[in-house]
């Protein structure tokens, strides 16, 4: 499978990955309409539970042709056969998860609004660099806001794909689109639907539009 860092990147939240038994659904619906790439977020499970649902979820994720990433965890993407992991500013070594992982690894990093500790992440070996939040967000309301100038200084610098996160909507993902990015990360805005495969196309759609 050729792995496109690009679109709608959607991101478990808490409520899911509490109810195990609606997990699998509900990623399987945002794969369905839209998402190509699926982070496993879990900071709540004891760590048996979390090898489990990551098992399963890079299975479900490999069949349905997305990339699956795990959050902050290098050693359950490992185990789990994942094909990245995702790392906060506090979360370990970006270039020790490259050599872990290897040269066709995902390796995401967060940035804040931060451009010289993208470029220290780009320098590690990092496959695409984060920033936000961009505007209010459920997951989380107390993050510094980011600045849409940053997406667009870091695409004319970066040749790595730009992830823009925090309070993404299908009504306003364009403006993070047009200032730079080129990967949308949901959280709420996606598995909080009722219609979790309808909200994935929107997000989609807007950006298609």
């Amino acid at each position: 499978m050729s792995l496109a860092i690009r679109g709608l990147y959607a991101i478990t939240p808490e409520r899911l990955v509490r109810e195990p038994a609606a997990l699998l659904t509900a990623v399987a619906a945002a794969i369905g309409g839209g998402a190509g790439l699926i982070q496993y977020r879990d900071k709540w499970n004891p760590p048996a539970e979390r090898e489990r649902l990551a098992a399963a979820l890079a299975a479900l994720c490999r069949a349905r042709g997305a990339a699956f990433i795990v959050n902050d965890d290098l050693a359950l993407a490992v185990a789990s056969g994942a094909d990245g992991v995702h790392l906060g500013a506090a979360d370990g070594s970006v270039r020790d998860a490259r050599l872990r992982l290897g040269a066709g690894a995902i390796v995401g990093a967060t940035c804040g609004n931060s451009l010289p500790r993208a470029r220290a992440a780009i320098a590690d070996g990092a496959s695409y660099v984060a920033f936000g939040r961009f505007f209010a967000s459920h997951t989380k309301p107390d993050a510094a806001p980011a600045e849409l100038a940053t997406l667009t200084a870091a695409r004319g610098e970066f040749a790595v794909p730009i992830c823009a996160i925090g309070g993404l909507t299908p009504d306003n993902v364009r403006l993070v689109q047009q200032a730079g990015a080129t990967l949308f990360a949901a959280v709420d805005g996606v598995f909080g639907a009722d219609d979790i495969g309808a909200a994935a196309r929107a997000y989609v759609s807007a950006l298609e539009g």
